[in-house]
């Protein structure tokens, strides 16, 4: 069976080999992290990678591999990987401490331990013993035979404290350790591969969002039923949902019978077994064990029930039963609810326990978007967020969409996603020099500059060591001059933060240093003896952010180049309409726009890394929406989203690629005309000409249809709002004269 990977996969893979393979040929022992996200596949990525290191090897080094795991993961892991080889007649053996020959692990073999098995000194794999049948003589004798041992440490974030990782690296001695997991612990390591949220959820591998108790804000209790419990409404709205979501499976020509898991607290003493409760609950709603819609899955010591091929999609099992047991390594994508009940103590919320209902059934996202949420129903009245990427994953807030909306049906378009580039070639250079001169560098940068210094705290103080903040109490600041050695990892370390989308490889960081040296050199006559003020310039707080504006350019116009041909844009399947729902998480405020159709209207806040659909909100777009709050003309106004089909976009040509133009607002008159709107300020008005004209040419073609559109880009000069619809799109700020002024009161 030929299994076709996700990009993401497959660059992972190949990166992951790569860096292995540079390890293996520097001295010393190393640590390489593999950070993925939970649902990315990890499991299979590492199978994949481990085939490919030992396949073909012409430099006759030969391996020997331990994995080890948390709980009863290690068994997971071994028959996963067991299963992956044997249908492809890979040589790579999947073992047993017991199934060891001659006590020793041979070529191509990996040794599967319980991380519990191991972490203590008298514990059974440990120990010595009258056999030399213990961990470290097994190591030993592998060794002896020329072999290169490489320690996977899987789930490294539940594999005990990290001393303890530490210690056991130590005994073992491998060549390489890697450590797999979605929040690695271990320090002090220079490689790793990293694979971004963002593309697991572009490609459809997990939930774009998980909802917590959605619409409960405008929940009214029938007080003739006053008596419900809170778990009672949970259960009730929860089963409610499922059954939603079973039919628009259906919809969509989908075999998958939508899975709800309830997880109730350990048992207490003296306290009622909430599991007896709940299967009393769902029994009032013909959901049982006898007629297999129910399933249950505690500890080895209690029940288990319905659980064969409860993770097909086709399985009749509707709700299952379990405990936080399972919360590791459980794999069932079709898995779409959580349910969580009130416990006896503070509930923290973590990626793990999300990590159930977080897989797509059919690894891609479905025409519906409501298949493609992961939903939970809880009675807890407060969820703390125990990793920071569940923060950015779970959405808490809702707006919705106003009930005076009528359908505008709008033509939308979309882009096809292709593999893409994934670092910075020679072909950098002149795009750099292009982007340089589009952005009008040369005369923007400040020669003489601020000090480049490096603040340090003065007088701070932690009140409380276990408390999360995101800064100290601190009376002030220390300010000292950058030396030539910090200012070179200074600029290194902002090449590196401005590189994304390409990967953060030394290769491509030192190609944005190379393109800035090349401009200085080329406009300034600065030499490689000017390195050291070079850096200090581009550093300095007043040239920083043009000189970030210059290489976002230029890595968009080297995308475009290297990537010709790599995107297709397509017309949405249906007309396009303002969502219904729109989900936001932690990292956006409510504000109180009246006018807007998404009630309430919530703007992401600063400083918050950018997984959502949306940016935040600039100056011009602000007073922009405040304009719009006073227009008496306005019946509604709707801030768009980007980079997704949910959002409305228009066709736009640039450099010869079609590509998708997310303006910024739709606006509905009272007298039914629609304007679309895209708010510019300064520099960035002078490098929307392609966006521009594909704009009127959009609203042309459309009007053409009965449509009645107008707009286009919009800027706000002298207080007056003015816009440019021409089909020849030109800005000058000193001659606005083609610029219509928009008047909407």
């Amino acid at each position: 069976m030929w299994i076709e990977f996700k990009n993401y996969q497959e660059k992972a893979i190949v990166k992951l080999k790569q860096e292995v393979n540079d390890l293996l040929d520097v001295e010393g022992n190393k640590i390489c992290i593999f950070k993925a996200p939970t649902g990315s596949g990890k499991t299979l990525m590492m199978a994949e990678f481990l085939k490919r290191l030992i396949d073909s090897r012409i430099d006759g080094k030969k391996f020997s591999f331990i994995w080890i795991a948390v709980n009863k993961l290690h068994d997971q892991s071994r028959n996963s990987l067991k299963k992956y080889y044997d249908q492809f007649g890979v040589g790579l053996k999947c073992s047993y401490f017991e199934d060891l020959d001659e006590r020793k692990i041979s070529e191509n073999e990996i040794l599967f331990l319980n991380w519990a098995s191991i972490n203590k000194k008298g514990n059974i794999y440990v120990r010595e013993n009258e056999r030399d049948n213990n961990l470290s003589n097994i190591v030993a004798r592998t060794k002896d035979e020329g072999r290169i041992i490489i320690l996977v440490i899987d789930e490294s974030h539940r594999n005990a404290e990290t001393e303890k990782s530490e210690e056991l690296i130590e005994d073992i001695c491998p060549k390489i350790t890697i450590e797999v997991s979605a929040t690695p612990q271990l320090k002090d390591v220079f490689r790793g591969v990293e694979v971004e949220l963002k593309d697991v959820k572009d490609e459809g591998m997990i939930k774009k969002e998980i909802v917590i108790n959605p619409g409960f804000e405008n929940f009214k209790l029938d007080k003739k039923l006053a008596d419900k419990t809170a778990d009672e409404i949970v259960v009730e709205t929860a089963l409610k949902k499922r059954a939603e979501l079973a039919k628009l499976y259906e919809a969509e020509g989908s075999s998958v019978n939508p899975l709800m898991l309830i997880q109730i607290p350990d048992t207490r003493q003296g306290m009622i077994d909430k599991k007896d409760a709940v299967v009393q609950l769902l029994g009032k709603y013909g959901i049982t064990t006898e007629n297999g819609r129910l399933a249950i899955y505690l500890s080895d010591k209690d029940s288990k029930i319905n659980l064969e091929n409860i993770e097909k999609n086709e399985n009749e099992v509707e709700v299952m039963i379990f405990k936080q047991a399972i919360a590791v390594g459980w794999d069932c994508p079709r898995a779409a609810i959580l349910v969580l009940f009130r416990e006896w103590k503070s509930m923290v919320f973590s990626i793990q326990t999300i990590g159930r209902i977080m897989r797509m059934p059919e690894h891609d996202h479905y025409k519906n978007p409501d298949l493609n949420f992961g939903y939970v129903y809880t009675s807890l009245s407060n969820i703390g967020i125990a990793e920071d990427i569940a923060k950015e994953y779970i959405t808490v807030f809702e707006g919705k969409r106003r009930e005076d909306y009528k359908d505008i049906d709008l033509t939308s378009y979309h882009s096809k996603r292709f593999r893409e580039e994934t670092r910075l070639s020679s072909d950098f250079v002149p795009v750099f020099f292009q982007a340089a001169d589009e952005l009008k560098l040369n005369d923007r940068i400040s020669l003489k500059h601020s000090i480049v210094d490096t603040k340090l705290i003065a007088s701070g103080k932690i009140t409380n060591i276990d408390k999360e903040t995101k800064s100290i109490e601190k009376k002030g600041t220390l300010d000292i001059p950058k030396n030539e050695v910090e200012l070179q990892n200074a600029f290194d370390y902002f090449a590196r933060e401005n590189l994304a989308p390409f990967a953060p490889e030394l290769r491509s960081i030192k190609r944005i240093n190379d393109s800035l040296y090349r401009f200085f050199d080329k406009s300034f006559k600065m030499s490689v003896d000017d390195w050291p003020k070079i850096q200090a310039i581009v550093l300095a707080e007043e040239n920083r952010q043009v000189v970030i504006d210059v290489i976002n350019r230029a890595k968009e116009l080297y995308q475009e180049g290297v990537g010709r041909g790599k995107h297709e844009l397509l017309q949405n399947d249906e007309p396009w309409n303002v969502p219904k729902i729109i989900n936001y998480n932690l990292t956006f405020v409510k504000k109180d726009y009246k006018q807007s159709i998404i009630q309430p209207y919530y703007a992401k806040t600063k400083g918050t890394d950018n997984l959502s659909l949306f940016e935040e909100d600039s100056d011009v777009e602000v007073a922009f929406i405040e304009y719009l709050e006073k227009a008496k003309q306005v019946k509604w106004w709707f801030k768009n989203g980007r980079q997704d089909g949910s959002y409305f976009a228009v066709p736009y040509v640039e450099n010869g690629q079609e590509k998708p133009f997310y303006l910024d607002f739709i606006v509905i008159l009272n007298d039914e005309r629609i304007g679309l709107f895209d708010t510019k300020g300064g520099i960035y008005a002078k490098t929307a000409k392609e966006r521009a004209e594909g704009l009127a040419e959009y609203i042309a073609t459309e009007n053409k249809k009965k449509k009645n559109l107008f707009g286009g880009i919009v800027l706000k000069d002298k207080n007056s709002w003015r816009f440019s619809d021409s089909k020849k799109y030109s800005y000058d700020l000193n001659d606005l004269k083609d610029w219509k002024f928009l008047d909407l009161n």
